[in-house]
């Protein structure tokens, strides 16, 4: 699969297979997602690479902060994060390519954060942090 931020200044290629698809409702993701869930896929590091332009990262200071999130520094579009003491990549599937491919999430994680509008389908385990692994 390959994918891209808005403008097309960065982009990237997964070559791994995702291992978990998830959308989630963490009040740092409803920030970035701009209100609502984030919906991603978790593909190993390994597997995952930007064979155009470079990322800007960002991570929040604090303890509490489990994230780095990488976004273009042109057009400001998160791509990708990176959760501590996983070898996972996390894709944002809006910066998919052809974004069908990803076929709904598996789960809702952080739903203890999720606000009143935000939809689950009712068939959807539910997490209300980070599942167990």
């Amino acid at each position: 699969m390959k994918g891209g931020c808005y403008c097309g200044a960065l982009r990237y290629e997964i070559t791994g297979r995702p291992v978990f698809k998830a959308q989630c409702h963490c009040r740092a993701c409803q920030s970035f997602a701009g209100g609502a869930a984030n919906v991603f896929m978790a593909v190993p590091a390994q597997g995952f690479a930007y064979d155009t332009g470079e990322p800007r990262s960002y991570r929040k200071p604090g303890e509490d902060t489990v994230a780095t999130r990488e976004f273009c520094s042109c057009c400001g579009t998160q791509v990708a994060s990176r959760r501590d003491g996983l070898d996972l990549v996390m894709v944002k599937v809006g910066t998919l390519d052809e974004p069908a491919a990803y076929k709904g999430p598996k789960a809702a994680i952080y739903v203890a954060e999720k606000q009143s509008f935000h939809f689950i389908p009712e068939d959807l385990p539910s997490f209300e942090g980070f599942p167990p692994v």
